[in-house]
């Protein structure tokens, strides 16, 4: 066993839907790749990841469904955890945001940010549909990005380019349960204060030679244009409550959230297994690197909110270590899409073959450097001639050489570099 212990984070997926080929190679599959890597290794570690149940996307598809939201999350949580498992995807804990632990470990990580002058409670003008009569935060509203000239930019990020919005910077919006456009009204959140941290952060971002490029220069252009406060408070009734003054009827923002979900999620294992003492030596020690793998759209999120997060609480959570975003896969040129039939889900996909084959050919051809499209003729050109006729010919021929040479047993290295000699 090495002297480092390793926490593998993966991305946590929404559980508004099923996860496609994009988010299992994204994240899932990724993550899981290096840690057995890590296992086969000797080395100590962990893998964690859970499915993210707050926020928006969530409230917006159980209104699509006519259900309230925890009856769909329960339901798809239920699913996504026996899909993962047919994926033969080896977490040590995949859990939920909605459980106990973890909402206690965001509240309480909150107030410690707001004890030490990290949270504002400011006025803010947001969009609000006359309509059904509530603010229209994040997913709750659609329009034209200003940046890229996308259609359908979402509130609180643009799909296509990636960047982080404000409901208000949105050209023409409309409310996505109904198309009303919004009018503006006044509401009070809390903001956090990011600006406050941007020497340390700029430091580590800077300073980590493990960070990948496209991580790295994302988030230094970025913070290097400067930081602005982030409102963490929303109008949204499903979620984490939040436990500031003034807040009652509010809910903390869903990636301030999920975030935290890759501490919570270590306590809830350690607690699971009789280990909760163990906690700080593994989220508190310099001797453990914390290895996360998203797509390129949560750089912001894991390369500057988060890292701000863990410097503003004073508490000594170790920064991520390395940060590993991959590129888009695209589906026979266009993005997945669940309402225009486009791409294939993971439960479908295990309808057309067994897990192993999926997983070799989508970490074949992982997106690292630039977007990926998946193509029926390349993934089974992959299966057929990479996988079936190079490696499975190897494997082949290795075994049948051992049982004809050696009786079917492996033999010991100074036998075989006797035959090489």
């Amino acid at each position: 066993m090495g002297e480092l212990r390793y926490i593998v984070c993966s991305a946590w997926p929404y559980v508004n839907n099923v996860p496609h080929l994009g988010t299992m190679i994204g994240s899932l599959l990724s993550g899981d790749v290096y840690y057995r890597y890590l296992k086969l290794r000797g080395e100590e570690a962990l893998y964690v990841s859970g499915s993210d149940e707050h926020g928006s996307p969530i409230e917006v598809e159980a209104r699509k469904r006519g259900i309230h939201p925890k009856v769909l999350t329960d339901a798809m949580h239920s699913y996504v955890s026996e899909l993962i498992k047919k994926w033969e995807i080896d977490f040590s804990n995949y859990t939920r945001t909605h459980n106990q632990t973890h909402i206690e470990f965001v509240r309480e990580f909150m107030k410690k940010l707001y004890e030490r002058g990290y949270l504002e409670k400011k006025k803010e003008i947001l969009p609000f549909c006359p309509k059904d009569k509530i603010f229209l935060a994040d997913r709750f509203v659609e329009g034209k990005c200003p940046y890229c000239g996308y259609e359908k930019a979402r509130g609180d990020q643009c799909d296509n380019c990636g960047r982080l919005l404000h409901p208000t910077e949105l050209i023409n919006p409309r409310c996505v349960f109904c198309g009303s456009t919004p009018i503006y009204k006044e509401t009070e959140n809390y903001f956090f204060k990011m600006q406050l941290v941007r020497d340390e952060l700029l430091k580590w971002l800077k300073n980590n030679n493990e960070l990948e490029d496209n991580v790295r220069n994302y988030s230094l252009n970025w913070v290097e244009a400067g930081l602005r406060e982030r409102s963490i408070t929303r109008d949204i009734s499903w979620g984490v409550p939040s436990p500031l003054p003034g807040t009652e009827n509010k809910t903390i923002y869903v990636w301030f959230d999920a975030l935290l979900g890759y501490i919570s999620a270590v306590k809830e294992f350690l607690e699971k297994n009789g280990r909760k003492d163990e906690f700080d030596s593994w989220w508190k020690n310099p001797e453990v690197k914390t290895a996360y793998f998203i797509g390129k759209d949560n750089i912001p999120f894991h390369a500057i909110i988060f890292p701000a997060m863990l410097i503003a609480s004073g508490e000594g959570y170790q920064l991520p270590w390395r940060i590993s975003a991959t590129e888009y896969l695209l589906f026979q040129e266009e993005k997945f899409s669940k309402s225009r039939g486009i791409g294939v889900w993971a439960d479908e996909a295990l309808e057309i073959l067994p897990a192993d084959y999926w997983r070799f050919a989508l970490v074949r051809m992982r997106p690292e450097s630039k977007d990926t499209s998946f193509s029926w003729p390349e993934f089974f050109r992959i299966i057929n001639t990479e996988l079936n006729d190079d490696i499975g010919n190897l494997v082949h021929r290795v075994l049948s050489f051992t049982w004809t040479r050696y009786d079917g047993k492996l033999p010991s290295s100074a036998s075989l570099n006797n035959e090489l000699k």
